[in-house]
């Protein structure tokens, strides 16, 4: 652990530099300090702090900026993030409570609402779970030929369409729906679900197959959707802002627009131990996001499923700001998730 003098300094040249972007000099550290100290004195404590890998002087004659280990001891060991206000809870809350019944749609107002907050991208992700079953289906009419179908799993995914149908949803054609719901899809695996079972429904549904087959394939299509993993990317463009990020935020952009390698990396930390995670530069897996902020938030919910949610930034960041919003979202997120008879990794 460094001493307060040297945390103190550490501290200012590292606020410095992420407000402003540019090197801090030992004169200007001189009148920025709360006590009386020499410049000789803090060239001293900057070489002190340069030869620990905390700080870096890109050119000789110029003030020292932090590198990746100097961000690292700075958020661990030195920051105390701001409180947030009320208000700023208050309008968290009110966003987050729109969906809160529906996981998915819950961390996809999560992550919007990340991105807009701290000006990174951010995502969530839901983990692919090869045991999570159809739990019931609902049919409502909806005027004009059209009817609205909703399917619920067990694991509280929640997918519906609009469908186009050549007769009357009356009570018989209802009854009908069901009884072929509750035989063939009811309790089935997501994966199970597919065009031959689809089509093993015929002789349960004789002369009405037809119209009944659109719906169906519809069913099929949702059961299909809900039992992928999914991958929600907001706010990627923020990125661009970031000048810290230089040339390498086209490769950034790159490995979100194509997804795979995030994915995978989200499914690999859905497996960990670790509920909550802020990988500073060199400590992401990903070359793409080696000069990168990266929190990662892991969930359970309906005992069997998994999702993640967090965002990615250049590694100039306002920690002090940004990182007590994270951790609220992802409390509120959390909470809400309890509240729906779900749980919190």
């Amino acid at each position: 652990m460094l001493g307060e003098r040297r945390s103190a300094i550490l501290g200012l040249i590292i606020d410095y530099y992420i407000k402003t972007g540019e090197p801090l000099g030992s004169k200007n550290l001189c009148e920025m300090l709360p006590y009386s100290i020499s410049s000789a004195t803090i060239r001293n404590e900057m070489a002190f702090l340069t030869g620990l890998g905390l700080l870096e002087q890109r050119h000789t004659s110029g003030g020292r900026v932090p590198t990746k280990r100097g961000y690292r001891y700075y958020i661990d060991n030195i920051i105390k993030g701001e409180t947030v206000s009320d208000y700023e809870k208050q309008r968290i809350d009110e966003v987050l409570s729109i969906n809160a019944s529906d996981p998915e749609r819950l961390l996809s107002d999560a992550a919007g609402l990340l991105s807009e907050i701290t000006g990174c991208a951010a995502f969530y992700s839901t983990v692919k779970d090869p045991l999570d079953c159809v739990q019931g289906v609902e049919l409502i009419p909806a005027g004009n030929s059209k009817v609205m179908l909703v399917m619920l799993s067990v694991g509280g995914k929640i997918k519906s369409s609009v469908c186009t149908v050549k007769c009357a949803v009356d009570d018989e054609f209802k009854k009908l729906f069901y009884s072929v719901t509750h035989d063939y899809f009811v309790g089935v695996p997501l994966s199970d679900i597919s065009l031959s079972l689809v089509q093993s429904t015929a002789p349960l549904l004789g002369d009405r197959v037809f119209d009944m087959l659109p719906i169906l394939l519809s069913l099929y299509s949702l059961c299909r959707e809900a039992s992928e993993g999914s991958l929600e990317i907001k706010g990627e463009t923020k990125l661009i802002n970031q000048t810290e990020l230089g040339s390498d935020v086209y490769r950034l952009l790159l490995l979100l627009a194509r997804k795979e390698k995030l994915d995978r990396l989200l499914n690999d930390f859905a497996k960990t131990n670790v509920n909550t995670a802020l990988f500073i530069g060199d400590e992401n897996p990903v070359y793409e996001l080696k000069n990168t902020a990266t929190a990662i938030a892991k969930f359970g919910y309906n005992d069997v499923q998994t999702a993640t949610l967090g965002i990615i930034g250049s590694l100039r960041i306002d920690y002090r700001a940004i990182l007590p919003r994270v951790d609220y979202i992802i409390k509120t997120v959390s909470d809400l998730l309890k509240e729906g008879g779900l749980r919190y990794e």
